[in-house]
């Protein structure tokens, strides 16, 4: 796809546009990192976009505006650090919701993160009133545009997070048990693994990061805008099936979503280089997501055979 790609447009290999896939994909990296914990469990969520929404304009409005407690006639002012806490907790709570509801009420999960997106998108537009929150000030605009030593820090963010989740799945033992109730959750149960709690954890933790993708996208376009997010969910879902991670659970890694997520970079890229319209853009993602599931299906059968 690089050969092919850069064949066609002179404008792809260059260390500017290679910076920018980098940026570009920072975001959908952290949205795949929590999805493919997700998927490994054995689950699915689609409210990432919509907690990310939420997550990025609460964190803008606690900066810009903090928060008034008119019954002790108290305004609580938030600084940078304050913001980031508050947008990633933000996130870390409607994960931790997600997680109790499928394991309380043993919902399917694809209803729970359903209705969540509903819910998360909902209070997004009770927050900012419908409108965006601008002006944020240039030490959070860093966070989305800055750089440090040459590279751009949304590329720092998710280099160390991803850095933190390979550690975490390959020598933990969350990571461990988090890999035995995907492959099997009756035997996981069995062994003793408190299959909630990690189930819990998993989504809290994709919540969380749904929350800096947020604080990522909010900072880079320096605004909140109320309907940031829409679609994510389906890029975030494509990288982690397109890097190897099976969506019965069990199977996958972190590099994979990484590599998942440079193919979807390079594509997305590659299209608009080539200006092909945003409208068959997503109908190649829909074919490609389609292509990586059956491949899927078939290793997993030539697995059971």
């Amino acid at each position: 796809m690089v050969i092919a790609i850069s064949l066609l447009s002179d404008s792809f290999l260059t260390p500017d546009n290679g910076w920018n896939i980098l940026r570009q994909i920072s975001v959908n990296l952290c949205l795949s990192i929590g999805m493919t914990l997700i998927i490994l469990s054995g689950g699915i969520d689609l409210s990432v976009g919509a907690i990310l929404a939420l997550a990025g304009a609460v964190a803008a409005g606690v900066l810009k505006n903090g928060i008034a407690l008119p019954m002790f006639d108290i305004l609580l002012q938030f600084s940078l650090a304050g913001a980031v806490v508050i947008g990633i907790a933000v996130g870390f709570m409607l994960g931790w919701f997600n997680g109790f509801v499928i394991t309380r009420f043993r919902l399917p999960p694809f209803v729970a993160t359903l209705g969540m997106f509903s819910i998360a998108r909902g209070l997004t537009m009770l927050w900012t009133g419908g409108f965006p929150v601008t002006g944020l000030g240039e030490d959070f605009s860093f966070l989305g545009t800055g750089a440090v030593f040459g590279m751009p820090m949304p590329v720092w963010i998710t280099l160390a997070l991803v850095v933190l989740f390979v550690v975490i799945t390959r020598k933990t033992r969350f990571g461990r048990y988090l890999y035995a109730v995907g492959g099997n959750e009756r035997a996981a149960r069995l062994t003793g693994i408190n299959v909630n709690s990690i189930k819990i954890w998993v989504y809290a933790l994709g919540g969380a990061l749904a929350g800096v993708a947020g604080l990522l996208v909010t900072a880079r376009l320096d605004s909140a805008q109320p309907n940031a997010g829409l679609g994510y969910e389906l890029d975030a879902i494509a990288a982690v099936v397109i890097g190897g991670t099976s969506l019965s659970g069990g199977r996958g890694t972190i590099m994979g979503t990484v590599l998942g997520c440079l193919i979807i970079g390079v594509l997305n890229n590659g299209l608009f280089l080539l200006n092909v319209s945003p409208f068959w853009q997503q109908v190649i993602k829909g074919l490609i997501i389609l292509i990586a599931v059956a491949i899927d299906r078939i290793n997993a059968n030539d697995q059971e055979r």
